[in-house]
């Protein structure tokens, strides 16, 4: 695998599989890989003849107070890992290389999906994200690229920017990668310390009974306030509960035929999400 650290040299290397006719495939991430990033990796080579993937801790996408100077770096470690999950190249710029003008600057914004949940809680963290992965796709000209599941709305935030903006590339979105008690994998995970881990499977757990509490008919309210209390009697901070419709994050009252369950609590130092999508066979807000 090789890498590269500067757009000049990024395109170099594209062009080249380009001439040949290669299809390519691009995971972006921030780093501190992890097998939910690897699981990526693996999608991808499925996907294309070439897989290129990203590490960039983008500043853009960090709010005041968040954790952007302790955020972990380890670019050797990465790259061992994603040489050896079938990664053919990895671009990893610098912020110079990738925000090369003076404030201010263009910024990609995606409405009504980027609003409510972590858009509430992180403002202007959407923006940020979307800004950075159209100019990294922009550089990249990836056939596709892979995200994880467990970033539930920013999968549908980038989905949505694709369809508006009449992207080429196709957003592609993979299943959660998960701990063995359930938790979703997470580079902030880290933060933990080992009496929070042991509680942290809590938080899959609390959305699967509700998700089965609500198909089996109990009020989405009470399931969703149920598990709330229980959370909190364990020691997450909850952020938001909430049953939105799948496919666009709307907000619902009562189950969709395809609804997501979506939650963020924090445990101890670490601010934890996650998610679990459902089907419901019974009258439903489609």
């Amino acid at each position: 695998m090789d890498t590269v650290h500067t757009l000049a040299d990024l395109r170099t290397a594209v062009d080249h599989w380009k001439r040949q006719g290669h299809s390519i495939a691009f995971v972006p991430t921030m780093g501190n890989l992890h097998a939910g990033h690897f699981a990526l990796i693996k999608a991808a080579r499925s996907r294309a003849d070439r897989v290129v993937a990203s590490v960039f801790v983008n500043p853009t996408q960090f709010g005041e107070g968040e954790d952007f100077e302790s955020y972990p770096r380890t670019l050797e470690a990465d790259q061992r890992g994603l040489a050896d999950h079938g990664c053919d190249l990895l671009y990893a710029p610098d912020v110079q290389d990738m925000y090369n003008t003076a404030a201010p600057r263009a910024a990609v914004h995606v409405p009504v999906v980027s609003d409510g949940l972590c858009g509430e809680r992180r403002p202007g963290h959407f923006d940020g994200v979307a800004t950075v992965v159209i100019k990294l796709i922009n550089r990249v000209t990836p056939d596709c690229a892979l995200f994880g599941e467990k970033d539930y709305q920013q999968l549908m935030v980038l989905r949505k920017m694709a369809a508006d903006l009449d992207l080429a590339t196709e957003i592609v979105g993979i299943p959660t990668v998960r701990e063995s008690d359930g938790l979703a994998m997470s580079s902030r995970n880290q933060y933990l310390s080992p009496a929070e881990r042991r509680v942290a499977g809590q938080l899959h757990a609390a959305l699967e009974r509700c998700a089965l509490k609500i198909k089996q008919g109990e009020q989405v309210e009470k399931s969703i306030e149920t598990e709330r209390k229980k959370l909190s009697k364990s020691g997450f901070r909850v952020e938001y509960f909430e049953l939105r419709r799948a496919r666009d994050l709307a907000e619902i009252s009562s189950p969709a035929s395809e609804s997501v369950l979506l939650v963020a609590a924090k445990l101890g130092s670490a601010r934890l999400i996650d998610n679990m999508r459902f089907r419901h066979e019974g009258p439903s807000q489609n």
